[in-house]
C-alpha cells in the first residue's frame, strides 16, 4: 500500500509538471519550453533534496521536529551573500559569472558541514544533539555576524542583499541545474541503497549497535549526505527552512510507514508536488511569481507548532 502511494505521487508529479509546462503557452514555444523547464527543474531539485535530506536528519537526530536549516546552512548562505556585496557592492556582485558564484557557495555550505560534522563527531556519532545545539548556536552567530554588515551596507547593496535572503526561482542557469541535479540523484541513490540500515539506525544507537550495525560510520555518511542535497540546493535557489519538515511530515502521515525505502523517495516527491503546485497556482493562475517562497515557510511553521503542541498534549 505504502509503495502504491509513491507511485502515485509520482505520476502526479508528471501530470502537474506537463501542465506547468504547456498551460497557456504562446509562441515563440521554444523560447518559453526552454524557460518553463529550467524552472520546473530548479522547483523539482529543491523539493526533492530538502524532503529527502530532512527525512536523514531527522533519522540521525531521532528527532521528527528539526529541519537541516536549524544546522546553520540559511545564515552562512545569508552571511556569504552579505560579504560579498559588502566587498564588491551590488554592481561588482551582479558581475560575478554565475557558475563560479555557485561553486563558491555550494562548496562554502558544503565544507562548513563537513568541517562542523567533522569537528564535533570525530570520536563517534553519540552526541549528536550537542552537535545540532552547536549548529544552531552557530547559526544565530552567523545571522548576528550578517546583520551588523547589513547595517552598514548602503540601501542600494542592502537591497541587494535582501534580495538574495529568499529562494528564488524565477532565474536558474541551465549548468547549475545539470550539477545540482547529478549531485541529487546521486545522493538520492546512496540514500535508498542505506535505506535498509536507516531503518535500523532509526532504532536508536545503542540498540542499532547491539544488531551489528556500524552505527557512527553510518550517521557521518548520512550526515554528508544530507549536506551534499542541502548544499546544492541553496546555491541553486537560495534558502527555504520549513519546507523539509512539511514534506517529512506529510510522508510520514500519507505512507503510515517507518521503512526509509518509502519514506526517501515520498518526501522527495511531496516536496517536488508543494514547490511545482505552489508555483503553478501563484505564477500561472494567480499571476505572481514571488509569494511562493513565503507561503511555503508561513505552512511549514504552522506545521511545526502543530507538531510541537502535539508532542506536548501527549
Amino acid at each position: 500500500m505504502a509503495e502504491r502511494r509513491v507511485l502515485w505521487l509520482g505520476l502526479g508529479l508528471m501530470l502537474l509538471s506537463a501542465g506547468f509546462l504547456v498551460w497557456q503557452i504562446r509562441a515563440p514555444y521554444g523560447f518559453i519550453l526552454e524557460l518553463r523547464a529550467a524552472k520546473l527543474g530548479a522547483l523539482i531539485c529543491v523539493g526533492a533534496a530538502t524532503g529527502a535530506a530532512t527525512v536523514l536528519f531527522q533519522t540521525v537526530a531521532g528527532n521528527r521536529l528539526l529541519t537541516p536549516g536549524l544546522v546553520g546552512f540559511d545564515a552562512l548562505f545569508v552571511l556569504l551573500q552579505t560579504v560579498l556585496v559588502a566587498g564588491l557592492g551590488g554592481v561588482g556582485f551582479a558581475q560575478i559569472p554565475t557558475a563560479p558564484r555557485f561553486l563558491i557557495e555550494a562548496a562554502t555550505l558544503g565544507g562548513g558541514a563537513t568541517l562542523l560534522f567533522g569537528l564535533l563527531l570525530r570520536r563517534d556519532a553519540q552526541d549528536v544533539m550537542r552537535m545540532i545545539l552547536t549548529g544552531i548556536i552557530l547559526g544565530v552567530l552567523l545571522r548576528g555576524s550578517a546583520e551588523m554588515v547589513q547595517r552598514l551596507m548602503d540601501p542600494s547593496d542592502f537591497a541587494v542583499v535582501q534580495q538574495a535572503m529568499f529562494a528564488s526561482f524565477g532565474a536558474v542557469d541551465a549548468g547549475q541545474l545539470g550539477v545540482s541535479a547529478v549531485v541529487l540523484l546521486a545522493a538520492l541513490a546512496l540514500s535508498l541503497r542505506l535505506a535498509p540500515a536507516l531503518d535500523v539506525c532509526a532504532l536508536g544507537r545503542d540498540t542499532s549497535r547491539g544488531l551489528g550495525l556500524h552505527h557512527d560510520r553510518l550517521v557521518m555518511i548520512a550526515l554528508l549526505l544530507m549536506a551534499a542535497m542541502v548544499s546544492v540546493s541553496t546555491a541553486l535557489v537560495g534558502p527555504v527552512t520549513f519546507l523539509g519538515l512539511l514534506t517529512a511530515s506529510l510522508a510520514r502521515h500519507l505512507t503510515g510507514t517507518h521503512r526509509h525505502a518509502v519514506l526517501i523517495p515520498a518526501a522527495a516527491l511531496l516536496g517536488a508536488l508543494i514547490l511545482v503546485a505552489g508555483q503553478f497556482l501563484f505564477e500561472r493562475l494567480l499571476g505572481s511569481a514571488s509569494a511562493l517562497a513565503v507561503i511555503v515557510e508561513f505552512c511549514g511553521g504552522l506545521t511545526f507548532l502543530f507538531l510541537v503542541l502535539k508532542r506536548r498534549r501527549r
